[in-house]
C-alpha cells in the first residue's frame, strides 16, 4: 500500500496566501485565497491521500501536528517569506511523528536545496521544479535516491543532488484537480477580489516562453517550455466542474499565461463556447482583436493582464517583450470586445526612480483598467532578477515581509529606497482609486448590488487597515 500522503499548504501567517498556486506569496492588501492547484496533481494519483489548504480554512499549526499523526509522508508547499514558519512547523511534526517522511516544494526549496536541507534537520528530501511523479513515485516506495529532481542527504550527512528530469510533457496524462477539491477543500473559502465568488480554477498549460527576469514560477516551477492540454481535455474538466459545484459562478484558467499561441486559444474557444460557463484567465498583451472577441464570445469575462511598468526603459530591462505601446492597444481592443481587465502593476523593479514610477502611474490611468494590483518588486531566489540585485549590491538583509505576512521592499537603489518604494505603491493606490470616475465605478456597484456592498465594505476595511501599517513603516528609523 502506498504511504498515506498528506499534502499541505501550511498555515503561516494569518490570511497568508503563501504556497501551492500564490503567484505573489503575502498577505494581501484584501483577504484573498488561490487554490493549491500543484498539490492536488499528486494527490488526484494517490487516491488515499488528504490535501490540506490551512491558511482558508483556517487550520492552525496545532491542528496539523495533530493531523499529522495519522499520515506517514507530508509534501509541504513552501514559499520565500514562509520558509522559516514552515521548517518551524516541520519540527513540531517531527518531533511528535518522528517515523513521518517530510518533502518540501515549491519555489525556494528548488532554488536553494542545500541551504534548504541545512537550515531544517526535519526536511528528509526536497523536490526541485516540477514534483508531482517524484511525490507519488517515493509515496509508491521508490526511495529518494532514486528519483530524478530530489535533494536529500546521504548516509554520511553530506547533500545528494539527483539530475532533474524532463519536464511532464503529456499534460492529459495528469489527472484533473477539480475532483481533489470536492474531495478535500470548500470552494466556498476561496475568494479573489476581481473574480466572481464562489469561483474555481485550474491550469489548462504549464510553462511559459517569456524571459521576464523578475516571474517566479517559469524560473523556478513550470520552465520556460510551453506545455499544453489538449482542448478536449480542458473542456472535459470545465463540463465536470459545471455539473459538480452546484452554485460556481466562475472558472478561472490560472496558467502562466493562457493566451501564447492563437490558434490554440481559438481552438479552446471553440469547445468551451457550447458550455456557456463564465470563465476568466491570465494574458499577456499580444493578444489581437479577434482573439480577445472570440473569448468573449466563448464566454470569457476577465482577464488577469502583467503590465508591470509604463516606462519602456523599465520593461526592457525586465526582458517583458512587450511595449507600452502594444499595452494600450490591447487594452483599447479588450475592452472594444467587452472584456474586463485586472491590471498588475510592480514598483521598484531594476533600473526604477521617481520619474518612471510617474510615468507607470500616468499610464495606468491612462488604461483605466476596472482594477489594478500594486506590488513591491521582489527578487526571489532562483531568478534573473535575484542575482542581478546580488550582484548590483541592491539586495538588503531585510525580511520581504512584515510581522503579519505583508510586502516589504528588501531592495535599496542609489536614488530610490525602501521607504520611497512602499510610499510609491499607497500613492500608486491613492491616485488611482480616488479618481471621480473610478470612485463612481466602485459606488454604483455597492448602490446596486447588495452583495458587492458587502464585499466592497469589506475590503475598504481591510485595505485601510493594511495602509495604516505601511504608513506607520514608512514612519519609522531606518527605514
Amino acid at each position: 500500500m502506498p504511504r498515506r500522503t498528506l499534502l499541505l499548504n501550511p498555515p503561516s501567517y494569518d490570511n497568508f496566501d503563501g504556497g501551492a498556486s500564490s503567484r505573489w506569496p503575502a498577505t494581501r492588501e484584501i483577504e484573498s485565497y488561490w487554490y493549491p492547484v500543484w498539490l492536488c496533481y499528486p494527490a488526484g494519483m494517490l487516491p488515499d491521500s488528504q490535501v490540506v489548504d490551512a491558511p482558508p480554512h483556517k487550520i492552525t499549526p496545532r491542528q496539523v501536528v495533530a493531523m499529522a499523526a495519522d499520515f506517514e509522508l507530508l509534501v509541504l508547499f513552501t514559499s520565500t517569506p514562509g520558509f522559516a514558519n514552515d521548517c518551524a512547523l516541520a519540527e513540531a511534526i517531527k518531533a511528535t511523528h518522528p517515523g513521518i517522511s517530510i518533502c518540501f516544494v515549491g519555489p525556494h526549496v528548488g532554488a536553494r536545496p542545500r541551504a534548504s536541507l541545512e537550515a531544517c534537520p526535519a526536511i528528509d528530501f526536497v523536490v526541485h521544479k516540477e514534483f508531482d511523479f517524484q511525490v507519488v513515485d517515493f509515496a509508491n516506495g521508490k526511495p529518494a535516491h532514486e528519483l530524478p529532481g530530489v535533494s536529500f542527504r546521504g548516509p554520511d550527512g553530506v547533500v545528494v543532488h539527483n539530475p532533474d528530469g524532463p519536464p511532464i510533457k503529456d499534460l492529459d496524462s495528469l489527472p484533473w484537480v477539480t475532483p481533489v477539491y470536492k474531495r478535500c477543500l470548500d470552494v466556498s473559502r476561496y475568494n479573489v477580489p476581481f473574480l466572481r465568488h464562489p469561483y474555481v480554477a485550474f491550469y489548462t498549460e504549464r510553462g511559459c516562453p517569456a524571459l521576464c527576469t523578475f516571474c517566479l514560477w517559469p524560473q523556478t516551477i513550470s520552465g520556460h517550455r510551453w506545455r499544453t492540454r489538449s482542448a478536449d481535455d480542458v473542456a472535459a474538466e470545465v463540463r465536470w466542474t459545471i455539473d459538480n459545484f452546484p452554485g460556481l459562478q466562475e472558472i478561472f484558467f490560472d496558467d502562466d499565461t493562457f493566451n501564447i499561441r492563437k490558434d490554440r486559444v481559438l481552438e479552446l474557444c471553440e469547445k468551451l463556447k457550447p458550455l456557456d460557463c463564465t470563465w476568466s484567465c491570465t494574458s499577456r498583451v499580444h493578444a489581437d482583436y479577434e482573439t480577445l472577441r472570440a473569448m468573449r464570445a466563448a464566454g470569457c469575462r476577465l482577464l488577469i493582464v502583467g503590465y508591470e511598468s509604463g516606462d519602456s526603459q523599465i520593461l526592457k530591462n525586465i526582458k517583458k517583450g512587450a511595449t507600452v505601446e502594444r499595452a494600450l492597444q490591447f487594452t483599447k481592443d479588450a475592452h472594444r470586445a467587452g472584456l474586463t481587465i485586472h491590471g498588475d502593476f510592480i514598483v521598484g523593479l531594476p533600473g526604477e526612480t521617481r520619474e518612471s514610477i510617474r510615468r507607470s502611474l500616468e499610464f495606468a490611468k491612462r488604461l483605466d483598467t476596472e482594477t489594478i494590483q500594486v506590488s513591491v518588486a521582489h527578487p526571489y531566489p532562483g531568478t534573473t532578477f535575484h542575482d542581478e540585485a546580488l550582484a548590483q549590491g541592491w539586495l538588503t538583509d531585510d525580511p520581504m515581509t512584515d510581522h503579519a505576512g505583508h510586502q516589504l521592499p528588501n531592495i535599496r537603489y542609489p536614488d530610490l529606497g525602501q521607504k520611497e518604494i512602499l510610499e510609491w505603491v499607497e500613492r500608486f493606490y491613492d491616485e488611482y482609486y480616488f479618481r471621480p470616475r473610478v470612485a463612481w465605478r466602485i459606488a454604483r456597484k455597492a448602490i446596486f448590488d447588495r452583495k458587492e456592498r458587502r464585499r466592497l465594505t469589506k475590503e475598504a476595511r481591510e485595505y485601510l487597515a493594511l495602509r495604516a501599517k505601511r504608513r506607520a513603516f514608512a514612519r519609522a528609523p531606518n527605514s
